[in-house]
């Protein structure tokens, strides 16, 4: 029995030892959880483009030879350039930053052939933006112009007489969408709802006669006609001469082209005295300095006195007429673009008209060149340009130019609508004698703006020893 109870108990306790043994095990801790990832920072925006170290403008200049007194200029767009750069350069919306100017000039040597391949040069090989902006006769900017379009690098240069730059490019067959230029107008009205239309200050031709409107009644009104067998001459001659005879005035037979002159000439005898016979009391030129030269002297020798003379080109720059000797001079007419007086005539940061005079006379000792007020004018024209586009893409600021309402050291500037081309108001001046060390100054005589007022009083008649 005790045997019995003994196995019993022993498969009792088997049993609960198996039946613990398959009971479920207790449930395990729950994992921690897993820390939550740190946020990802935001890609860094993509880099926009990288701004260059400077704005390139390049020029193709005559510093030498013949145009040397227009070369001068570039005085004026100099200053405009270091004055931009003292504000840190021009603002380009596309770099968000203002970037620096820097004017590349290369000397033509007044050469109008050399004109294409320097411009190219600065394009190929400096890789300038922009080209301008001096002041040169319209022939020395037909090679600009060509490289302009070739290569879409806006251009913004100095060409003189209106009719004559449209006469070169007619007959170039060119389209020249990438220059847009600057000068005046001989005798063509402005289009109609222009600013300027009706008023006489922007014709070189009303200003000259306006000049002559109180003397008029005082002469016969028979005027001996010169000109440079050139571009700018010939235009000039048959503009002038149309205009006179419309308002009543006896250019000595300029229907024969009389007067036309060859750039070789030097002895103008046969004219002048062909002048003496009709009784011509008027001499009126347009050429190079030094050629009127050759020609007023030779008038004062064989005893013509005009009562009036003007010498348009020839007697823009102090440099000219400082060469011709004597008290040759005094008393010429000539035409006037720009002058210190004019007013309300914004320069860029502190500059003036004024200063920009001083700025001239304490670097060269001469007196004004009126060119340097032109070519600060350019640059303004194009530091516009730039900002308004927002980039420095040669399309785009092309747009902009188009797009021109600014008033500058020279006025306001709008190119006149589809011709790409900004006319300038127009002033009559004479030259005149002072104490000043230079000896030669020229005086604002006639202006029908009151912006550009006359400095002087009108000398006639020529005072003859």
């Amino acid at each position: 029995m005790k045997k019995f109870l003994l196995i019993l108990c022993s498969i009792l306790l088997l049993s609960g030892l198996i039946i613990s043994g398959c009971a479920e095990p207790e449930a395990a801790p729950a994992p921690a959880p897993a820390p939550k990832p740190e946020p990802k920072p935001a890609p860094a925006p993509a880099p926009g483009p990288k701004a260059p170290k400077e704005i390139l403008i390049g020029d193709t200049v005559s510093f030498t030879g013949k145009y040397a007194g227009f070369g001068q200029g570039h005085f004026g767009a100099e200053a405009a350039v270091e004055d931009i750069n003292k504000l840190g350069g021009v603002y380009v919306e596309e770099y968000d930053t203002k970037i620096p100017v820097r004017y590349i000039a290369l000397d033509t040597g007044s050469d109008m052939l050399k004109v294409a391949p320097l411009a190219e040069d600065l394009v190929l090989t400096e890789k300038v933006h922009f080209l301008g902006t001096t002041l040169d006769p319209p022939e020395m900017r037909l090679g600009m112009a060509d490289v302009a379009d070739k290569y879409g690098i806006p251009a913004v240069p100095g060409v003189g007489p209106f009719e004559s730059w449209m006469s070169i490019k007619e007959g170039a067959g060119a389209e020249w969408k990438y220059t847009w230029a600057y000068g005046f107008a001989i005798a063509t009205p402005t289009a109609p709802g222009d600013f300027r239309e009706g008023n006489p200050g922007y014709s070189m031709m009303a200003t000259y006669f306006g000049a002559l409107e109180e003397f008029g009644a005082a002469t016969n009104k028979k005027i001996a006609v010169a000109a440079l067998d050139d571009l700018d001459g010939n235009a000039w001659y048959t503009g002038f001469s149309d205009y006179a005879k419309g308002i009543g005035y006896d250019p000595y037979r300029t229907e024969d082209r009389f007067g036309i002159f060859p750039g070789d000439v030097t002895d103008f005898t046969p004219v002048i005295e062909d002048w003496k016979d009709y009784g011509c009391e008027m001499l009126w030129c347009n050429s190079p300095g030094f050629h009127f030269g050759i020609l007023w002297k030779q008038c004062h020798v064989l005893g013509f006195q005009p009562k009036a003379v003007f010498s348009t080109r020839g007697a823009l720059f102090f440099r000219d007429v400082e060469a011709w000797g004597g008290d040759l001079p005094h008393a010429v007419g000539m035409e006037t673009f720009w002058d210190p007086s004019i007013q309300n005539a914004p320069g860029i940061g502190d500059t003036t008209p004024r200063s920009l005079e001083q700025r001239w006379l304490d670097a060269t000792g001469e007196p004004l060149n009126q060119s340097i007020g032109w070519s600060y004018m350019g640059m303004q024209v194009i530091f516009d340009a730039i900002e308004r586009a927002g980039t420095l893409d040669g399309a785009a600021v092309v747009a902009a130019l188009d797009e021109t309402d600014l008033n500058t050291m020279w006025g306001r500037v709008v190119f006149e609508e589809g011709t790409q081309f900004q006319r300038i108001p127009t002033q009559f001046g004479q030259w005149v004698k002072t104490d000043n060390p230079w000896v030669w100054e020229y005086n604002v005589v006639l202006s029908f703006n009151d912006f550009l007022p006359a400095t002087a009083e009108f000398i006639f008649p020529m005072p003859y020893d």
